[in-house]
């Protein structure tokens, strides 16, 4: 068998420029597909992640969509603010078992930094690698990727940016304190800048001009107090069903669904990951044709060469093999090509990203349907060189060797 496989390699690469551009088609096609598996999983293991523990989002009036993607993903601006009491009004519901409040607005070098209670922690199940929660106003809690990113460590201090992107002007005077350092947690909170409600509050209100002395901060009536988003865990499923319609038909209130708006949002990003399978497919059956045609001629152009090997003793079926050995020699070079490049191609995806802020993606990342990709390529390279080695296998000797040269 190994001197059949030395001689169908020999026969693949006799012809480099035709093997060359099978070879590019079936690992390209390949590629697109692991690419595809890659980054729809991980984008999907990403999404559960984050949603994990939130049943609502409770935000300004404004698209649903907005507020759970600026609520939960962290990646677009909220619709506004809402007032401090409506906390109150919510974790009075008897529906409700967890409300955690948001507050948004400033940034540290393109991670947000969220004003919120402790129970946001427990949310994720984070837990600190150095240091303390905070305790007071401008204590901040650094999300693991912030601390690797920025450099920062215990007792820094740093002043925030207005905003939520990077060129925001820097909130002079108002700095924070670093007092602990998160633990890697996988999720969104990762690459957050935690600190207690009040410090955006006396934040703001300094840069407003509306205060200019910290217990006169503290002793702001609570009633014109905002904040930018509430997170909400049902204590019962009943709640799915009321308390949606209860917050909408508040005034100035809105709620979003996160199950909702992600499967709506998945279902938008499906339709980009389907235009690139349905790509790949036709890749595939490009390169599928593309290998039948070159083996088909091939054989052809080697009947000389076959009809010695059968005189000198080979059987037929010997003949066909060294056939199908060539299209599964290229379809194990492009399933190592392509495997390959759809991971490379899904770090470079996830460094781009990460330098955003945005999803996380990685290359290290493997999907258990790419265990089919090899038995894909296989499946490929047997229906490519079926009649291509059947044509071999009925070769009729005595007739090539009559035939006129």
């Amino acid at each position: 068998m190994s001197a059949l496989i030395r001689l169908a390699w020999r026969y693949l690469w006799a012809q480099p420029l035709t093997a060359g551009l099978n070879l590019l088609l079936l690992s390209l096609g390949l590629a697109a597909i692991s690419f595809v598996l890659l980054v729809s999983e991980q984008i999907e293991a990403g999404v559960r992640r984050d949603l994990a523990g939130i049943d609502l989002v409770v935000g300004a009036k404004g698209s649903p969509m907005q507020i759970m993607l600026s609520g939960v993903f962290h990646l677009d601006v909220p619709t506004g603010n809402i007032p401090l009491a409506t906390l109150k009004t919510l974790r009075a519901q008897p529906l409700v078992a967890r409300a955690v409040p948001l507050s948004l607005g400033d940034s540290l070098r393109g991670f947000r930094i969220v004003g919120t209670e402790r129970s946001y922690l427990d949310l994720y199940g984070a837990s600190l690698a150095q240091g303390q929660a905070w305790n007071g106003p401008m204590q901040a809690v650094l999300g693991a990727e912030v601390a690797q990113r920025t450099g920062l460590g215990l007792g820094a201090s740093f002043a925030g940016s207005h905003g939520l992107g990077e060129q925001g002007d820097a909130h002079e005077g108002s700095g924070y304190i670093v007092t602990g350092i998160l633990k890697p947690t996988g999720t969104v909170i990762d690459r957050l800048v935690l600190t207690d409600l009040a410090s955006v509050w006396q934040v703001h209100e300094a840069h407003h001009g509306e205060a200019h002395e910290a217990h006169e901060a503290e002793d702001r009536n609570e009633a014109q107090r905002e904040v930018t988003l509430i997170l909400l865990s049902y204590r019962s499923p009943l709640a799915a069903i009321s308390l949606p319609r209860w917050v909408n038909a508040q005034p100035g209130l809105q709620a979003a669904a996160p199950a909702l708006e992600t499967a709506r949002l998945l279902r938008m990003v499906g339709a980009g990951t389907e235009v690139l399978r349905g790509f790949a497919w036709v890749l595939l059956l490009a390169a599928g044709l593309s290998v039948f045609v070159a083996l088909l001629n091939a054989v052809r152009a080697r009947q000389a060469d076959l009809a010695m090997m059968r005189m000198l003793g080979a059987p037929p079926w010997r003949v066909a093999v060294l056939v199908g050995l060539e299209a599964a020699i290229l379809a194990a070079l492009a399933c190592v090509i392509g495997l390959g490049l759809g991971h490379g191609l899904c770090e470079i995806l996830g460094r781009v990203l990460a330098e955003r802020q945005s999803l996380r993606l990685t290359g290290a990342w493997f999907s258990s349907w790419e265990w089919g990709l090899p038995l894909l390529a296989a499946a490929l390279a047997l229906l490519a060189s079926a009649w291509p080695a059947w044509r071999a296998y009925r070769l009729d000797v005595s007739e090539l060797l009559q035939a006129p040269r």
